[in-house]
């Protein structure tokens, strides 16, 4: 069993890789666009689980650093930078730098508090660029019109204004991200987080800042979800303060519930469905939050780890009993049969 789940979990994010490698060639530019969007807030849902799902935080301030990442890319742009790395490692510090302020007054509070505390953060940034007319442009946002270039060794200049180019970039971005994050969740500190998550007294017993330890889980949170803003600024040549408002902080949430919170991809897949279900149903009314409000109910009472979690979990079990040889499954059989 345990064999089947270490080598299914290589061997379907890598099949995932090269689908999603292959997708743009094969897609109308419709959902090439659509696929873009997909990834980007794959991104800030994955990153959002650091939190909710390993750490046990819910954090209803994500969009702030989402908003944070996509303006310090659009203030760049407008100023002339037009080197993409520093762009993104930018929309990585500030969000970074701001995540550890809002992580010192939240990370000392558990469950409601802390979601209540993070909410009222992000309310206040949205309430900033919303009234800093001078710099962020107000409820107008600042548009982004030139897109950063890329260099490759000298010899082949990429831009990105194609949706195909985009999406490539996009799709880089989000594979080293995800690379990343995956290594910080089964790294010690990733485990360390686990334990919090299940008992922080024990972590704190064990000589374990627990304070600290959420700080750093925040900051880094932060710090993807505000590349994740910096690719939706390049994407949509805007940021507006509406990234920032609490609303758009709730996506992350809805998507890590669809997806799975305990399952590293799970939020990724949740955003998929989120997307597709809203494209779905906007062809039939406007009002399509509340039918996705309609739709999300069955899945989270039928499928209590996501629908991802669930259906992996359920495909092991089966796949389990199926390699198992005929004589242990007759005897599991007989034992069942037993305990009834």
């Amino acid at each position: 069993m345990m064999n089947i789940q270490k080598s299914h979990s290589l061997s379907g994010p890598v099949l995932l890789t090269i689908l999603l490698f292959i997708a743009p060639l094969v897609m109308p530019t419709y959902w090439v666009i659509l696929l873009s969007e997909i990834l980007i807030m794959g991104l800030m849902a994955v990153s959002f689980n650091l939190l909710l799902g390993y750490t046990g935080l819910l954090s209803f301030g994500q969009g702030a650093f989402f908003g944070i990442g996509a303006y310090s890319a659009a203030l760049m742009l407008q100023a002339g930078h037009e080197n993409l790395f520093l762009i993104l490692l930018a929309g990585m510090l500030v969000p970074l730098l701001a995540a550890l302020v809002v992580g010192f007054f939240s990370v000392r509070l558990d469950e409601i508090f802390f979601a209540m505390i993070t909410l009222g953060f992000g309310m206040l940034f949205f309430s900033i660029a919303h009234s800093w007319i001078d710099v962020t442009g107000g409820s107008d946002g600042l548009p982004v019109f030139a897109l950063p270039g890329l260099n490759l060794f000298g010899v082949v200049q990429l831009t990105f204004y194609a949706p195909i180019s985009m999406y490539y970039l996009i799709f880089v971005t989000v594979l080293i991200c995800v690379c990343l994050l995956r290594m910080i969740v089964h790294s010690p500190f990733g485990l360390i987080l686990k334990a919090m998550r299940e008992n922080k007294q024990r972590v704190s017993y064990a000589g374990g800042n627990v304070r600290v330890l959420r700080i750093a889980a925040f900051a880094i949170s932060g710090a993807f979800t505000g590349l994740a803003g910096v690719l939706f600024c390049l994407f949509n040549n805007m940021a507006t303060p509406e990234f920032m408002h609490w609303s758009f902080s709730a996506k992350p949430v809805i998507m890590s519930v669809i997806g799975g919170t305990g399952v590293f991809l799970g939020p990724l897949f949740g955003a998929g469905v989120f997307f597709i279900l809203e494209q779905i149903i906007i062809q039939f009314t406007e009002n399509w939050m509340f039918f996705l409000g309609i739709v999300l109910v069955p899945i989270v009472l039928f499928f209590p780890e996501g629908v991802f979690g669930t259906l992996r979990n359920k495909f092991y079990k089966v796949a389990g009993r199926g390699l198992q040889p005929p004589s242990a499954r007759g005897k599991r059989q007989k034992n069942e049969k037993g305990t009834v």
